[in-house]
């Protein structure tokens, strides 16, 4: 397996260049094709009375989409990707991303910044895009640099569909990989998902696969996700691979503990499968 169609949120967050390159290194690293997707979010605009002419604020928000992609197409030139595109959607940024991830490998997002949230951008975009897709999501976090993580990757394993599902989504990055850890957070000494030796079956899996890979049995009295946070500091790790856990109703969004404090606080980047 390899990302071969990469898809990456494109819009007027001051998060958007930093996402976008890192998409491109990564489309790069997998001689991969970029699709820069943009969408019009017209569905926030129509309201029953009809006292908005759509086709102006269509033409507006064509305009600002064309603009952002303009500038992620200068982004990935400079970065040297040699297949890309743009593409523009006439639909909510959310709803148009989860419909784009079908025909994609890998679809790449940024945190959600409240900040930016306030001025009318999408709070739920990753949350929504997760649970709406079967792709693996990468989040790239609102603060800090990242510049080519996946040197070092956690990987949180509890033996789940989920977490199984994220490890076999995560192989082309994690064959990339330095080193891999695999971290299990308070196994039982009798367990029926992890077998006689926790952390061995998915250890020599992952072997097989051409992935380094070392296994770190935790034990800890906080909440698992702080847990691994502070664990992916403490090894290093510049990857968190996990499974999202949840599942939504209409645009109603409900996600499990871990998955919700990883969203809020992540101070790495994260590739989330659901």
């Amino acid at each position: 397996m390899s990302y071969k169609t990469i898809v990456v949120h494109v819009d007027q967050s001051r998060h958007a260049a930093a996402r976008i390159r890192l998409a491109a290194e990564i489309a790069i690293a997998e001689e991969a094709h970029l699709v820069g997707a943009a969408m019009t979010g017209i569905s926030r605009f129509i309201y029953p009375d009809g006292t908005v002419s759509l086709d102006l604020v269509l033409q507006e928000l064509r305009d600002a989409a064309q603009k952002d992609l303009d500038k992620f197409e200068q982004i990935v030139k400079q970065a040297g990707v040699t297949s890309y595109e743009r593409r523009l959607t006439e639909d909510d940024a959310a709803g148009g991303l989860a419909l784009q991830a079908r025909y994609a490998d890998l679809v790449i997002v940024s945190q959600t910044d409240r900040d930016e949230v306030g001025d009318g951008g999408p709070s739920d975009l990753p949350e929504y895009v997760l649970l709406n897709t079967s792709r693996p999501l990468l989040i790239v976090p609102h603060a800090g640099r990242y510049e080519k993580p996946g040197r070092h990757v956690l990987i949180a394993w509890d033996g789940s569909m989920e977490a199984t599902r994220a490890v076999s989504n995560a192989l082309p990055a994690l064959r990339r990989a330095k080193q891999v850890t695999v971290a299990l957070f308070n196994v039982p000494r009798y367990g029926i998902v992890h077998g006689q030796e926790p952390g061995a079956d998915i250890a020599l899996y992952l072997a097989r696969h051409g992935v380094k890979v070392n296994v770190s049995n935790e034990f800890t009295d906080i909440d698992i996700g702080n847990a691994l946070l502070s664990l992916a500091a403490d090894k290093g790790a510049d990857l968190l691979v996990m499974g999202g856990y949840g599942h939504s109703r209409f645009r109603e969004v409900l996600l499990g503990g871990v998955t919700q404090t990883i969203l809020k606080t992540m101070t790495l980047p994260v590739m989330l499968s659901h």
